[in-house]
């Protein structure tokens, strides 16, 4: 039986999904995962998936039904549902309600309720504004407790200066440090 219980939440940043799901795979063969999505992520059609699409992948992969709503993430907390909840991909929409305390998606809930026991959230961020008005809101996460960072870089510096994406292949090691309290480093690929 699977020991430790990871939570996996995904935000926008669509393009992300494959590699997110890809790793989402690999993650559950070692961990017991249950898969969270955001109101907006589970009702948005995009030129890279459907949601239906991916809610059904995310489900087939964990044998379990989507969180989706800001009351099924509440019960994260209390029922102690999660060792370590992963949000990947991490929007700067998300970054910056996590940063200033927003709880108005299931996402930002199921954090908001996971951090009451002390337990690490994991941030695989992917979004085209770190460098400019999300830059304040990594600050700020980075120093606070039981939020980690995937390592991740400029993921396309001619085109999008501004944009960062987390290296979604380091996302296993990542959670591996944070359940021992540890920011994986490097963190800037």
């Amino acid at each position: 039986m699977k020991q430790v219980k990871l939570g996996l939440a995904l935000c926008g940043s669509y393009c992300t999904y494959d590699k997110v799901l890809a790793e989402a795979e690999k993650l559950s063969e070692e961990y017991e995962v249950t898969a969270l999505m955001s109101e907006t992520a589970c009702s948005t059609d995009s030129r890279f998936g459907t949601a239906q699409g991916f809610i059904e992948r995310l489900e087939g992969m964990t044998g379990k039904a989507i969180i989706r709503t800001i009351t099924g993430a509440e019960r994260v907390g209390p029922e102690r549902l999660f060792d370590v909840l992963v949000i990947a991909p991490c929007t700067g929409n998300t970054l910056a309600k996590l940063a200033n305390g927003v709880t108005d998606t299931a996402v930002t809930m199921a954090a908001k309720s996971h951090l009451r026991n002390g337990k690490p959230v994991v941030i695989a961020l992917s979004t085209n504004d770190a460098l400019s008005g999300s830059a304040m809101n990594i600050a700020e996460l980075l120093n606070r407790k039981n939020y980690y960072f995937v390592p991740f870089g400029q993921d396309d510096p001619a085109g999008k200066p501004t944009s960062l994406q987390a290296d979604f292949s380091k996302i296993a090691d990542a959670v591996e440090a944070a359940l021992q309290g540890q920011q994986i480093q490097p963190i800037l690929k």
